[in-house]
C-alpha cells in the first residue's frame, strides 16, 4: 500500500492502527480500526466534522471499541517491525477513499475522503455505526464544504489552511447578529462607499487605510450591522 498519495494526517490514522491491533489483540487492520484511529485524532478533521454534525465522537469511539473488543483475537502486532496485515475490507475502503478524492478533484487522499468512504461502506460495522449516529455522506459533505470552502487538497498538509478565516479573522456579521457590536454613528458616507465598491462586478475589494484610531474598524462594524438588518444592496444580502 503506497502511502505517499495520502496526506500526513491520513497516513497517521492508518499507521496508528498498529497500536489498535496491539490493544485489541488483532492481526488485520479493518475499517473499524481506521474509524477508531480517526476518532482518536483529537485535532483531526474527522472529529471536527462530527462535532459540527452535533455527534459526540466519544459515542463513536464507544461503539467501535465495543465491536472490536468482541472480535476474535489473532496474532497481535506488538512491534514496529511487525508486518501489518491489511484486510480486503480495508483495501476496498481505501480504493473508495481514492474515488472520493477524485470526485472532489483533490490530489491527495485525506482524512475526509476516508470518512466519506466509511460512511458509504454498508458492508462494514464502521459504516453502520456512522449511519446510526447520522453521519451520512450527504451530511459529511455539507459540513466539509463549510470547513474547506472551495479549497482543494493539493498538498500533504491541507488541514493547516482549513478555516483560515475562523483562525485568523473575526466574523463581524455574526457578532452583529448577536448584538455584540456598538451602534456606529457618523460613518454613513464611508459605509455607503464601501458598499458601492463591494457591489461592483470587478475590482470589488475595498481597502480601508488610515492611522490607528481613525475608525477603520467602526466602518467595517457599521457595514456588518447593516448586513444583519438587511439595509444593504441585494447583492450583499
Amino acid at each position: 500500500m503506497n502511502l505517499e498519495k495520502f496526506t500526513h494526517k491520513a497516513q497517521e490514522a492508518i499507521t496508528n492502527c498498529r497500536t489498535l491491533l496491539a490493544r485489541f489483540g488483532h492481526s488485520q487492520v479493518t475499517p473499524e480500526h481506521v474509524l477508531l484511529s480517526l476518532m482518536e485524532q483529537e485535532d483531526g478533521v474527522a472529529v471536527k466534522i462530527l462535532e459540527r454534525l452535533e455527534i459526540n465522537p466519544k459515542d463513536i469511539v464507544e461503539d467501535v471499541s465495543q465491536y472490536l473488543q468482541n472480535q476474535p483475537k489473532g496474532s497481535a502486532v506488538t512491534t514496529q517491525k511487525d508486518e501489518i496485515h491489511v484486510s480486503h475490507q480495508l483495501m476496498r475502503l481505501l480504493e473508495s477513499a481514492n474515488r472520493e478524492a477524485d470526485k472532489l478533484k483533490d490530489e491527495f487522499i485525506s482524512v475526509e475522503h476516508i470518512l466519506l468512504a466509511l460512511s458509504e461502506d454498508i458492508k462494514s460495522q464502521a459504516g453502520s455505526i456512522l449511519k446510526k449516529h447520522g453521519a451520512t455522506r450527504e451530511a459529511i459533505l455539507s459540513v466539509l464544504t463549510q470547513i474547506r470552502g472551495k479549497q482543494r487538497v493539493t498538498s500533504q498538509d491541507p488541514e493547516a489552511t482549513y478555516e483560515a478565516l475562523a483562525k485568523y479573522g473575526k466574523d463581524l456579521t455574526e457578532a452583529a447578529a448577536r448584538g455584540k457590536l456598538d451602534p456606529v454613528i457618523g460613518r454613513d458616507e464611508e459605509i455607503r462607499r464601501v458598499m458601492q465598491v463591494l457591489s461592483r462586478r470587478t475590482k470589488n475589494n475595498p481597502v480601508l487605510v488610515g492611522e490607528p484610531g481613525v475608525g477603520k474598524t467602526a466602518i467595517a462594524e457599521g457595514l456588518a450591522i447593516r448586513i444583519t438588518k438587511g439595509d444593504v444592496p441585494e447583492g450583499l444580502k
